[in-house]
């Protein structure tokens, strides 16, 4: 027989005069002139549950109930009084009266109160204690929101034809970008394998296999660089199919997004807008632009050759520099402290300062009257009345704005630019919408490294535009079929056309300088299935962790997994990562290097 008859929050008025029974933790107690009043807490949600003196055992066991003890009570639901009914709540509307009750657990007093402003508790603490930040119910609403996301895009794809297919955990490393993390092998001594940073491969070779159609919720694993919001694990929605082009698979995908927003958010998305990768750079300095901001960036290199301003005519003279002009409309208003923040905000991302100009008066400029009563800036000085003629004509500047410049490298100005015109966008509430979607698409294949040599935007099995000789003559202008979902400037997913010849397979790897020994040490059992009749395939991976972020206004992905790491790639819970006995590692062969002593 069952514990329990009904969850906590799952009564309502159609209870009223039947008799129930819940289980679960004490979420607070009151004592009102002699009546006890708890609210009882389950992954549902609250009940309020009244405990009269003329039932002494149960009332006896009540008073002795702490925050966080577990109780089983019997009652009869009854309606509240109308002047006590909480409208905040699903179950505010009733009450249960308590006839029998059960302890059926006890508890210290928690580390931290789990039903007040939660503000002042530290995330480590309560990543220590995450059992019990779980039982809050703002987490367990997540967590419920996250399996109903899982659930709805598991089912929209087996609808469409999908089968879900488990890959191996236990692979061997591949160049993806980053690091693997390496588990050693007892059984063949000095031998490592390596955790996926994707099923990449394998749903590759699934395709070879006929399955055709493939998915997976699959677990990934990532030994980066430690950033903000990145974790060493985290879920990707993994997604392959056979014999569909690229706009195929877009809309596809773009069906199913648009099902999870209206049915879990009653969000409605129009058609998502698709734009190249080269535009996005252009106008936003950023491959997931924000498009609810509607602030472009302007190039001006052409214009500011020739100023006798070094600080812009030297990279407008470079290759590969970049300048850009910002227009903020109505930016005048900016405080002079202001614009030291946002200077020292571009700082962040290598931009050695922050030009502007206000404009004050733009008569004064085109009729030649007084370009320094008609501009405010420092720099204005430094450049004749014909660029700042086609500046303010260039960015269609009007009386009262301002203008940021950027002028560096072309990564620098992109990275701090981009950066500057999403911050100056939420801080002077700019925004148009609340969601803006869309696809970035034509990638470039390669981007140079800093010692000259080629590597994958995305990774090296996407299929390039055109032609196997094309590729080998000039791989640094090549585009490849690349796609990636933005949301709110977010990448929530990204994916492209796969390589399926060994002709043009052989000629990307070339061009990333893995030679034919390399690409047979590291990928034989790929370069051997493409000879046995590899069908056009393609696919992409979302971000559970991100979208779900996104969907639920959660201000760090850690917010929306069970039990995630800290900042540090560290868990307070197990605390792991921690070191093991040297029994183990002779076992496996391995001998730990003494960390180097402080100097």
């Amino acid at each position: 027989m069952a514990i329990r008859t009904e969850y906590c929050g799952s009564v309502t008025e159609s209870y009223i005069d039947q008799t129930i029974t819940i289980v679960g933790w004490v979420h607070r107690r009151r004592d009102h002139g002699g009546v006890i009043f708890l609210d009882m807490r389950d992954r549902d949600g609250l009940l309020q549950v009244v405990i009269d003196p003329d039932t002494p055992e149960a009332f006896a066991t009540a008073d002795k109930a702490r925050s966080e003890f577990i109780l089983k009570i019997t009652g009869r639901v009854r309606a509240r009084y109308e002047d006590t009914q909480n409208p905040n709540m699903k179950s505010g509307q009733i009450e249960l009266l308590a006839k029998e009750i059960e302890t059926l657990a006890t508890s210290e007093t928690p580390p931290f109160p789990l039903n007040d402003d939660f503000s002042n508790v530290s995330e480590e603490l309560r990543l220590k204690y995450r059992f019990l930040d779980i039982r809050r119910p703002e987490m367990l609403d997540r967590l419920r929101f996250r399996s109903k996301v899982t659930s709805l895009i598991r089912n929209y794809l087996d609808e469409h034809g999908f089968l879900d297919v488990e890959t191996p955990i236990l692979t061997r490393a591949t160049p993806e970008g980053a690091r693997d993390y390496l588990v050693p092998s007892r059984v063949s001594n000095g031998e490592f394998y390596a955790l996926p940073q994707s099923p990449q491969l394998f749903k590759q070779l699934l395709m070879v296999g006929g399955i055709d159609r493939y998915y997976q919720i699959a677990k990934c694993f990532r030994d980066e660089d430690l950033r903000a919001d990145r974790q060493p694990e985290f879920t990707q929605i993994d997604i392959e199919t056979s014999f569909l082009d690229d706009n195929d698979i877009m809309d596809l995908m773009e069906g199913m997004t648009v099902k999870l927003f209206d049915e879990l958010l009653g969000v409605k998305f129009d058609k998502f807008e698709r734009m190249p990768y080269s535009e996005a750079m252009r106008d936003y300095a950023s491959d997931k632009p924000d498009l609810r901001i509607p602030l472009k960036l302007v190039d001006v290199a052409d214009i500011m050759q020739n100023v006798e301003f070094k600080v812009f005519s030297a990279p407008a003279a470079d290759p590969k520099g970049r300048v850009v002009a910002l227009r903020i409309p109505k930016g005048g208003e900016i405080s002079r402290k202001q614009i030291d923040d946002y200077t020292k905000f571009v700082g962040i991302y290598g931009a050695k300062g922050l030009a502007y100009i206000k404009v004050n008066d733009i008569a004064n400029i085109n009729n030649g009257v007084d370009k320094e009563s008609g501009l405010q800036s420092p720099i204005i000085k430094n450049m004749t009345d014909d660029v700042l003629v086609e500046l303010i004509r260039r960015t269609g500047a009007e009386n009262g704005d301002i203008i940021f410049f950027g002028a560096d490298k072309a990564k620098v100005v992109n990275d701090a630019m981009g950066a500057l015109r999403v911050k100056i966008g939420h801080d002077l509430n700019l925004l148009t919408s609340e969601w803006a979607p869309l696809w970035v698409v034509d990638f470039p294949m390669f981007e140079e490294t800093d010692d000259g040599k080629w590597t994958s935007v995305h990774h090296p099995f996407t299929r390039p535009k055109g032609t196997v000789e094309e590729m080998k003559n000039s791989p640094e202008t090549a585009l490849s079929i690349a796609y990636d979902m933005v949301l709110n400037g977010t990448e929530i997913g990204g994916g492209s056309l796969r390589i399926n010849t060994l002709d043009m397979q052989k000629a990307v790897f070339e061009a990333l300088g893995i030679d034919e020994a390399e690409a047979e040490e590291k990928f034989s059992f790929l370069l051997n299935a493409l000879k046995y009749g590899a069908p056009p395939h393609g696919g992409l991976a979302f971000g559970l962790d991100r979208l779900v972020m996104l969907m639920t206004g959660a201000s760090s992905i850690r917010d929306v997994i069970a039990f995630p790491k800290t900042k540090t790639a560290e868990c307070p819970l197990t605390e792991a990562p921690a070191g093991v006995d040297n029994k183990q590692l002779r076992e496996l062969g391995i001998r730990v290097r003494e960390k180097e002593k402080a100097e």
